[in-house]
């Protein structure tokens, strides 16, 4: 192993492989081109962890190894020159994975990855089984092996996180589902995201297993020609499958490995297509894990979901208030819709991502009586949707869109914050948003 390690990037992923490194008596430096938040500042120095700030510096190419946080691209300059120097680059994923022996389960996808992990977790904690998450939600992988050493860890992945894994293998892997984004990262290729997505599989071993959405054509495409060498466990709200996890008639129905039985979902908190394929997902990993069918069914009913994710905020004169801001794609927010079941002003926009609105047309037009958009520039929704609802009006603050909604919302109908789009044009993070939304709803 490495003895000097060089962090690119202060923030979560950066300054948990710091922490993990020092704990593993390594001699370690953070390098970050812009001011180091407060709080991570503090967590370097109670660790005496040296740092660089807001400046480039050469020192960083004198190392053995550098860890690089997902957020700065594999073209960044400085990357590119340590890449010159042949210095190896990892991800923190694959960082902290050097450092456990415990059972991985991780989950990528473009949506639906935070609600399964949580849900998972969830599920194996109401099994009585020792756990943590990381990666995407809560702490970052090394953080929790640094701090919190567990015998199973379930670990949301990106597709930035992946494109610099080496060794990185979990026991169990998950793709909830691929479509666009995020390919001004992939120079603007389908193909080279779905690679990232699927380098969550390429070490696995014919002991391990993948667990992915069979309805998904890219997916399966990439299943049938991949050499993968992981048991393969398909779930699909399509059709029946004879190995896998399938819905009919309102039941989860599992068949793996010869063991086959079904449970029903009419009593589950959450509600609608997408949750009902993070639910089978999170069967499939529970009934490898060998956890008894009446504790998950049991977890399932008790899980109360995911803040920012199709959460039911208030009912104020019987409109329903549902924060889906972590809805920050065109997929993400066709499930939204798509689970409407009252007409719905909508709230959307935001830093739009190259999306193509023409996907959602046939919801718009079924279900969405008004539009507010939340955005700089809004643009591309007025034009896509102009000619499919009436009003469409835009709002300078959350606090007046929630307003304006208020105002066109009428009993027995919704109003649905899913933006479609990234957040910081106006907000710092889609959190942000999601809490400013509560708030204004909160003080109507």
């Amino acid at each position: 192993m490495s003895s000097k390690v060089n962090i690119l990037g202060g923030g979560e992923s950066g300054v948990g492989a710091a922490v993990l490194a020092v704990k593993n008596g390594l001699d370690v430096c953070v390098f970050d081109q812009k001011q180091i938040a407060e709080k991570y500042k503090t967590i370097l120095e109670s660790y005496r962890i040296s740092y660089r700030e807001s400046q480039p510096d050469a020192e960083i190419a004198l190392a053995d190894l550098i860890v690089k946080s997902p957020g700065i691209p594999g073209d960044h300059k400085t990357v590119r020159q340590l890449a010159q120097k042949s210095l190896p680059v990892i991800s923190e994923v694959e960082f902290a994975s050097r450092y456990t022996d415990a059972t991985v389960i991780a989950i990528t996808g473009t949506n639906g990855k935070t609600t399964t992990t949580k849900l998972i977790q969830h599920i194996l904690q109401s099994a009585g089984i020792s756990v943590a998450v990381a990666g995407n939600v809560g702490n970052s992988f090394a953080y929790e092996v640094a701090t919190n050493p567990q015998p199973y860890y379930v670990v949301e992945v990106s597709s930035f996180q992946l494109d610099d894994i080496v060794s990185f293998k979990p026991h169990i892997a998950v793709i909830t589902d691929i479509s666009s984004d995020h390919l001004d990262r992939y120079q603007y290729q389908l193909e080279n995201y779905l690679q990232a997505k699927f380098k969550i599989t390429k070490n696995q071993t014919p002991n391990d297993y993948i667990i992915y959405n069979d309805d998904n054509q890219l997916i399966k495409k990439a299943i049938n020609e991949k050499e993968i060498k992981a048991y393969r466990i398909p779930f699909s709200m399509q059709h029946q499958l004879k190995e896998g996890v399938y819905y009919a008639d309102n039941n989860i129905n599992i068949s793996i490995a010869k063991k086959k039985y079904n449970m029903s979902i009419a009593n589950e908190t959450m509600q609608g297509n997408h949750n009902t394929k993070n639910a089978m997902a999170a069967s499939a990993v529970s009934e490898l894990l060998r956890i008894r069918k009446e504790t998950i069914r049991e977890s399932m009913e008790s899980f109360d979901g995911v803040e920012h994710r199709m959460e039911r905020v208030l009912k104020i004169q019987n409109v329903q208030y549902i924060n889906d801001s972590k809805g920050t794609n065109i997929n993400a927010t066709f499930y939204a819709l798509e689970s409407m079941t009252t007409p719905t002003v909508w709230i959307a926009g935001g830093v739009d991502k190259g999306n193509e609105y023409s996907e959602l047309l046939p919801l718009v037009n079924e279900k969405v009586k008004a539009i507010i958009c939340i955005g700089i520039d809004n643009s591309p929704i007025i034009d896509a949707f102009s000619k499919c609802t009436d009003p469409i009006i835009e709002a300078d603050s959350m606090e007046v869109a929630v307003q304006l909604a208020y105002n066109l919302a009428k009993p027995k109908e919704t109003v649905l914050l899913s933006p479609a789009c990234a957040s910081f044009d106006r907000f710092e993070n889609f959190e942000d948003r999601g809490r400013q939304f509560k708030e204004a709803i909160r003080k109507l």
